[in-house]
């Protein structure tokens, strides 16, 4: 029913679905929907601590009988520079000031830690079915030991320069994440988002490059979409937002609202949350001091110096200093559950497909 198979047969799951890793709104519950609707569930484990990458993955796996994806960042670290952070400060001065915050009160470091040797032991214990990575990959001995614990490794590119490196460097399936895609931007190879191919260029051209399979990411958000991904060569799709107004996702109430009324002209690449470009929901400080500022510290690190005006505004039902990753397609997202939902993407798929085929 499925034009090609090779993303099904690689996964073992029902449907050539993946559920994108959506860091800090969402846990295992929506892994849990997404996989007993027949998609790939995804923990994003960059913000988490070991003990509770352990844990979710404990809960999932009692739970259902399915793979699993466990999605890492690969980022260099950079350590704090003093005179950066003092210059983010400043710029958000008059925001400490409008909370009756102190601007120069410490606070604990934002946590985007990248994958390491210790991690890859634990990954070794827990042996997911499949590993992914965002910025690239680690280093060819890690590499090595998460393929040796038997897992299947992919990773996201976003010019087809980073498709072609993956597949020469190990990766067994490529996200070829467009322009249109919510969060992060996966590239490696490059740092000019101006120069990012939307995913209607980026997936065929991916497909010509490389012999793995091609999962497309970016403004799927329907059966539409999903049919048009197979139309341009792809095996299977990632989607994120269609997900973020699920009954299971840890979305706050604010956040959801905001998400809820959002347009297809409502995002915005920025840089001013983290520090590294990546498509949300434009909220107060992305318009004020971005979108993308050349004040914003390297990444993690722009999001120190925010995070106590994040809490100080959600207290007050507001995200002016919150992230709300998502993609241009988040207008489409429907509030049902992950499960519900899943079955229902992939149904209106295989209708149009057997449309297009006929």
């Amino acid at each position: 029913m499925w034009p090609d198979r090779r993303l099904l047969d690689l996964f073992k799951t029902e449907f050539p679905i993946l559920q994108a890793p959506m860091a800090g709104v969402q846990d295992a519950d929506i892994m849990i929907g997404a996989a007993s609707g027949g998609a790939l569930p995804a923990l994003p484990c960059a913000m988490l601590s070991v003990e509770k990458i352990r844990e979710q993955v404990h809960i999932v796996r009692q739970r259902v009988a399915s793979p699993i994806n466990l999605n890492f960042f690969c980022h260099t670290a950079v350590e704090v520079d003093p005179q950066a952070e003092r210059a983010w400060r400043r710029r958000l001065t008059p925001y400490y000031r409008e909370f009756g915050l102190d601007p120069d009160a410490a606070i604990p470091f934002a946590n985007r830690a990248p994958f390491d040797a210790e991690i890859c032991t634990l990954v070794e214990e827990l042996k997911p079915e499949i590993v992914s990575f965002h910025f690239g990959l680690p280093e060819q001995a890690l590499l090595k030991r998460v393929k040796a614990a038997g897992c299947i490794v992919i990773s996201s590119a976003t010019i087809v320069r980073e498709a072609i490196w993956l597949e020469e460097h190990g990766a067994d399936a490529i996200i070829a994440q467009g322009a249109e895609a919510g969060g992060h931007r996966g590239m490696f190879l490059t740092d000019n988002i101006a120069e990012q191919p939307g995913t209607l260029a980026l997936v065929p051209q991916v497909v010509d490059a490389v012999t793995v399979p091609v999962i497309a990411a970016g403004g799927i958000a329907d059966g539409r979409g999903i049919a048009a991904a197979f139309a341009l060569g792809a095996s299977g799709v990632q989607i994120g937002s269609a997900y973020l107004r699920c009954p299971e996702s840890k979305v706050s109430a604010p956040a959801r609202h905001a998400l809820a009324r959002a347009s297809d002209d409502s995002t915005v690449i920025t840089n001013v949350m983290t520090g590294r470009p990546a498509r949300g929901v434009a909220n107060r400080v992305m318009r004020e001091v971005g979108p993308m500022s050349p004040d914003a510290p390297a990444f993690p690190h722009a999001a120190t110096g925010l995070a106590p005006l994040k809490a100080a505004a959600e207290k007050l039902g507001k995200v002016d200093f919150t992230n709300l990753w998502a993609g241009q397609a988040v207008r489409l997202g429907l509030e049902l559950p992950a499960a519900e939902l899943t079955r229902a993407l992939a149904g209106a798929a295989l209708i149009r497909l057997s449309q297009m085929a006929g």
